[in-house]
């Protein structure tokens, strides 16, 4: 990235709409503006699991706004993310087609524990450095991350389903409140805390962290009020619950340092804030500057980093599914090999220069590595098996639609060639990455015999739209009947497509 380089990263939350514009300097980051609505996404999510009409028309009205302040940017110098509303909505496609119209850049869905880790690192790399390890909180819309991390680096990330919009739609949709709902809503989100409680407290930390509106609010609140000097305690959090109690209903809540926007939705971030300090035995939390849209900008810059980061999961997935990795490092090379020759042809070429751009490479890469992880559950099928893994692994360092491109590739790397297995891969993409599958179909093929020597070197591709011609060198196949056997099964198979295999 070039000096005064701009760039722009959207959080579409559950909750608000944020847009953080900057210029990168000298590898540094200098914001020159930003944006924020109150859309509250999480409020539209119905009981059949769909987003309202109402709750898309607000967010698609608001990406229009944004848009008109990016509409001058290239493309590529725009990462825009969705959450916690977008990852659980049945209807999220839809939105996700019109939001992009609205403000003219692609929009990516990002894993819980991906949001983590970009949350910690916008915290980290917005504050000071401390000894020792610190806890970072951010209580968003629909969910809450908790992070553990040292420096820049998080080592213990969870994505937790409470949220301020969605403990107020559930425990307060009239706005009324008393002491036995607030203490019904806070036991109820300490009951979805359970599970980490134990291993946050073991693990330890010098500095607790609070990230995003809720805790920035509470925080405002506490001081206003003179309950406290601006950081959040547990008596701060008690002034403001019988405050709420107090005024008996949100017509009647009053309180200083209160905005109009973040009242709706200020008693459920405070009851998800009781049950974390409880949960946590936190007894103070400071407020950081830094969120999800900063890490977004850091990620950017930390590209090495980021990659990384893929290297890590992958490699963390191989050991937890005893995969062979030297037969996967094998099969990886073989690919990255085809995929050069037929790149040009087939439109597979990768554009690194470009944050949003197709990373064909990348994903081949990855799935060559992966595509026998199916195998610690059975062998029959495991191509099967490991579709469902990767569908449902945490994978940092991957947004979701990332995530299920592998998958596909690895759910049709062998055996019938089932073009339904791409249904879960955007529709613009979809005909590559078919054709991607293709590459990884003769790599995973070719090594059919596991040599630890094959003799590959040889090997010719020609390409053309809907057909591929392999060459191979005088003598190689005589030498591998079952190879030979392979191909031409294979052609029936990649006739499924209507794609021509032919070899000579």
């Amino acid at each position: 990235m070039q000096d005064d380089s701009l760039v722009a990263a959207v959080d579409l939350g559950s909750n608000s709409f944020h847009m953080l514009i900057a210029r990168v300097r000298d590898g540094q980051v200098q914001v020159i503006d930003r944006m924020k609505e109150m859309v509250r996404l999480a409020g539209g999510l119905q009981a059949d699991g769909s987003l309202a009409e109402e709750a898309m028309e607000r967010g698609v009205a608001c990406l229009t706004r944004f848009g008109q302040r990016v509409s001058d940017m290239p493309r590529g110098s725009v990462r825009i993310v969705g959450t916690n509303t977008l990852r659980a909505a049945k209807n999220g496609a839809e939105f996700i087609k019109r939001g992009e119209k609205a403000i003219g850049h692609p929009i990516e869905i990002i894993a819980g524990r991906e949001e983590a880790r970009l949350v910690y690192l916008g915290v980290a790399r917005s504050e000071m450095p401390i000894e020792g390890d610190r806890l970072v909180v951010d209580i968003g819309g629909g969910s809450t991350e908790l992070i553990l991390g040292n420096g820049i680096t998080p080592f213990k990330m969870e994505s937790v389903p409470i949220g301020c919009v969605a403990l107020m739609r559930d425990f307060f949709p009239d706005g009324v409140f008393d002491a036995a709902r607030l203490e019904h809503a806070k036991n109820r989100a300490e009951l979805e805390l359970s599970p980490y409680k134990m291993a946050y407290l073991k693990s330890g930390w010098t500095q607790a962290m609070g990230s995003s509106g809720t805790a920035r609010s509470l925080a405002t609140v506490i001081k206003a009020n003179g309950w406290g000097d601006g950081a959040i305690t547990k008596e701060g959090l008690a002034k403001i619950q019988a405050a709420v109690l107090k005024a008996g209903s949100l017509s009647a809540l009053k309180l200083s340092g209160l905005s109009e926007d973040r009242k709706p939705v200020f008693v459920g971030g405070l009851i998800a804030m009781q049950a974390i300090f409880a949960a946590l035995e936190i007894k103070q939390m400071l407020v950081s500057d830094g969120a999800l849209r900063e890490g977004l900008v850091f990620d950017w810059l930390d590209r090495d980093d980021h990659d990384d980061i893929r290297i890590a999961t992958v490699r963390r997935l191989q050991r937890l599914f005893t995969v062979d990795v030297r037969h996967a490092d094998r099969v990886a090379k073989t690919a990255a090999d085809l995929l050069a020759q037929v790149a040009p042809a087939w439109g597979l070429d990768c554009h690194p220069e470009s944050i949003d751009a197709p990373r064909y490479a990348v994903w081949l890469d990855i799935a060559a590595r992966l595509h026998e992880i199916g195998l610690a559950v059975s062998h029959s099928g495991f191509h099967h098996h490991g579709a469902y893994i990767l569908t449902y692994a945490d994978m940092p360092g991957l947004t979701r639609p990332a995530q299920m491109i592998i998958a596909s590739l690895v759910h049709t790397h062998r055996r019938k060639f089932k073009l339904q297995r791409f249904d879960q891969v955007d529709e613009r993409l979809r005909d590559r990455i078919i054709k991607l599958s293709v590459v990884l179909r003769l790599a995973v093929l070719l090594h059919r015999d596991r040599s630890p020597k094959p003799n590959l070197s040889r090997i010719k591709l020609e390409a053309g739209k809907d057909k591929l011609h392999v060459i191979f060198a005088d003598g190689w196949l005589k030498t591998r009947p079952l190879t030979r056997v392979d191909l031409e099964v294979e052609q029936s198979y990649l006739a499924m497509a209507n794609i021509r295999l032919s070899f000579a």
